[in-house]
């Protein structure tokens, strides 16, 4: 951004680009005039030692072994399977994930060594629920002071809807927005959402 000279932007991002907007929004609140972030959001703290949770973040547990790459690394069938889980798993019960769609992210992960490149995040950062699970108590002079909108997935089996009950704490200035019937891709099951979102932003800004 300072690069290109880019300021007071509008950052968008969810999942691992939820971690990036905010961060850069703390960092650097220069760059950042508007939040559009979808979870992971803080809040869950020691929730994400549920069962259920549990059972549903299994995956950054094996994403740390290096039984993950043996078993898929560089096997076209195994990428497929992995991959097609997901996103059928975390998919809202009204988004299909295409075949061509699929065959094309198969393509690109199969190569030897992608696979684990795409894993990388994982063991550099350690487990993210380890993260969640020691988040302490949030200082007031610690609340992030970007006006902030939350898009959440009524559906997103890792990111439960209750967890968005302590969100307060974390933000100042907070517009929060129920996605009904989404999953965990927020930009392509809600794309007209997460536009109108934007749009909204910047409509204030102006």
């Amino acid at each position: 951004m300072d690069e290109l000279g880019v300021s007071k932007a509008v950052v968008c991002g969810y999942d691992i680009g939820s971690y990036v907007a905010q961060t850069i929004a703390r960092d650097r609140p220069d760059l950042v005039s508007a939040l559009i972030v979808s979870p992971p959001l803080p809040g869950a703290g020691a929730r994400v030692l549920e069962l259920q949770a549990v059972k549903e973040f299994w995956y950054t547990s094996f994403h740390q072994l290096q039984l993950a790459e043996q078993l898929i690394d560089g096997r076209p069938a195994a990428v497929r399977a992995y991959l097609g889980h997901f996103w059928e798993h975390w998919s809202g019960p009204g988004y299909t994930v295409g075949d061509d769609r699929l065959d094309h992210l198969t393509e690109k992960y199969a190569a030897p060594g992608a696979f684990t490149a795409s894993i990388m995040w994982y063991r550099a950062e350690g487990n993210p629920v380890t993260h969640y699970s020691g988040e302490g108590e949030p200082r007031a002079s610690a609340r992030l002071t970007t006006p902030t909108t939350v898009l959440w997935q009524e559906c997103d089996p890792i990111f439960p809807l209750a967890w968005s009950d302590r969100l307060d704490e974390y933000f100042t200035d907070l517009r929060f927005r129920q996605l009904d019937g989404v999953g965990h891709f927020t930009p392509l099951e809600a794309t007209d959402a997460f536009a109108a979102a934007v749009r909204e932003r910047r409509a204030v800004l102006a």
